[in-house]
């Protein structure tokens, strides 16, 4: 429960939370193809790294792969959104495909393993490569959800209703009643 935990617990609520209402909205059973993939990505290198002479003692102290989860989150947000304007605790501000170096950098001056963060940034990085980028080279879907798990999600169409009378800007000026 160091400071470095609470900050990934942060990010997990907000930018889970945020993937889920924007980029996978109306697609619950994506959503969760992408966590699976994550974690199959993330448990995989870790068992190899695992097995790698030098990189072995610093893939054993890596027992909790949810941070890594986590950062994994936050780098696919970071870019899906890359020209939202942050700022880091009020001190300086950049733009959201910076987001998951400003944060190693932070787990960093914590005393945070910076492995952890990078483990997420690779299966992030893997993810938004083979969802977005891929696709648009060639025209193929290599992380297509399978069926047998949109079949365990209900992914109904998400109808946003608005009463009639509810205006999100000033009335136009021939609307307004005069007196």
């Amino acid at each position: 429960m160091d400071l470095d935990f609470m900050f990934h617990m942060f990010f997990l609520a907000r930018y889970c939370k945020l993937l889920e209402e924007n980029s996978f909205r109306g697609r619950t059973a994506d959503f969760f193809y992408m966590l699976l993939f994550g974690a199959t990505v993330l448990t995989g290198i870790v068992l190899v790294g695992g097995m790698i002479p030098y990189l072995s003692v610093s893939f054993a102290k890596i027992i909790f792969l949810s941070n890594s989860l986590t950062f994994m989150m936050v780098y696919v947000w970071s870019k899906q959104n890359p020209y939202i304007h942050m700022s880091f605790l009020g001190l300086f501000t950049f733009t959201a495909a910076y987001l998951p170096w400003v944060l190693l950098g932070f787990s960093v001056l914590v005393g945070a393993s910076a492995w952890v963060d990078l483990l997420g940034m690779i299966a992030g990085h893997a993810y938004y490569f083979l969802e977005d980028v891929y696709p648009r080279m060639t025209g193929r879907r290599p992380l297509k959800t399978p069926s047998f798990i949109k079949v365990l999600f209900a992914d109904e169409a998400v109808v946003v209703a608005r009463p009639a009378n509810v205006r999100f800007a000033p009335p136009a000026a021939e609307e307004v009643p005069q007196d």
